[in-house]
């Protein structure tokens, strides 16, 4: 009875569902034969690049482990950089390396990591430690973000991120993520980082949650997460359209991060985005789904 009552009350609050994502939004949208243009970190920056979207830039892709003979050389003139993994989920194998001090590369949080450390950690990534169903993998080395100064006072040392729902070619719903101390510096919600729910017209963030729990503070900094306004909000809300457009889906979430000399690039576009972006907002995503086809007049066409 009571899990019953509550099924209605979250059905009546318009909160998705896992199963009616999957089976009204990615099985009904998302053709399969698009999934590796998602899936892929390496064809969703090829694809950006074709169609005119900023994207961090990419200096190699390891394809085989025979390739790490050529690590010395490929980063012997880059001081800072990004490794992650082209197949990885949840930011799982990503390692962010902002400095050098003398043979060592510095991470993000101070720590110090070896040629040989570097060298086996994108040796796990080829192998597939990281990957999508643990096949084997490519390592990517792209250009380290570095973040735009208005976000230094509601985030930790990492990078925040912007998500935005796009379905249909339409943006219907957005969050901030905050890195804090518990998070690593991560912009991840699972790892202790904060979701500030973002309204999708005027790129306000309007209600915040740490750990599933009502936020107005952030934990280390001190400052309000409520009410800050998402720089190049108009651009952001573009570019979500324009890669939902070129990757042939109606289901997707765009991440795009705010750099310091760039603005607004597109990091990744996820073809199964997770629903803890409604705890974030305070309200469902049913609604605004509905709202869309209403506009479109139907629910649409199942992709194959």
């Amino acid at each position: 009875m009571f899990w019953s009552s509550r099924l209605k009350g979250l059905r009546a609050a318009g909160v998705l569902g896992m199963n009616a994502r999957n089976t009204g939004c990615i099985l009904d949208h998302n053709p399969r034969c698009r999934f590796p243009y998602v899936d892929s970190k390496r064809k969703m920056h090829e694809l950006c690049r074709e169609i005119g979207v900023p994207t961090p830039d990419l200096y190699a892709a390891l394809l085989s482990h025979s390739s790490l003979r050529h690590l010395p050389r490929l980063l012997e003139q880059r001081t800072d950089f990004v490794v992650k993994p082209d197949r990885g989920a949840g930011g799982r194998g990503i390692m962010v390396i902002t400095g050098r001090n003398g043979a060592h590369y510095v991470r993000h949080n101070g720590t110090l990591l070896s040629a040989e450390d570097l060298r086996q950690h994108l040796s796990g990534i080829l192998s597939g430690l990281f990957s999508l169903g643990g096949n084997e993998d490519e390592a990517l080395i792209q250009q380290r973000v570095i973040p735009d100064p208005v976000l230094e006072k509601i985030s930790y040392q990492g990078t925040a991120d912007i998500r935005v729902i796009v379905y249909r070619e339409e943006p219907v719903m957005a969050m901030l993520r905050l890195p804090t101390k518990a998070s690593g510096g991560r912009a991840n919600l699972h790892q202790g980082a904060i979701g500030a729910g973002v309204d999708i017209v005027s790129g306000r963030t309007h209600h915040a949650v740490l750990r599933d729990r009502k936020a107005e503070i952030h934990p280390d900094t001190g400052e309000s997460v409520i009410g800050f306004q998402v720089p190049y909000w108009p651009d952001i809300l573009e570019m979500s359209r324009r890669v939902s457009r070129a990757v042939g889906m109606g289901y997707i979430g765009a991440d795009i991060v705010l750099d310091r000399t760039r603005g607004p690039l597109l990091l990744e576009a996820n073809a199964r985005p997770g629903l803890a972006i409604q705890i974030s907002n305070a309200r469902g995503l049913a609604p605004e789904l509905a709202k869309v086809d209403r506009q479109h007049g139907g629910p649409g066409e199942r992709g194959t």
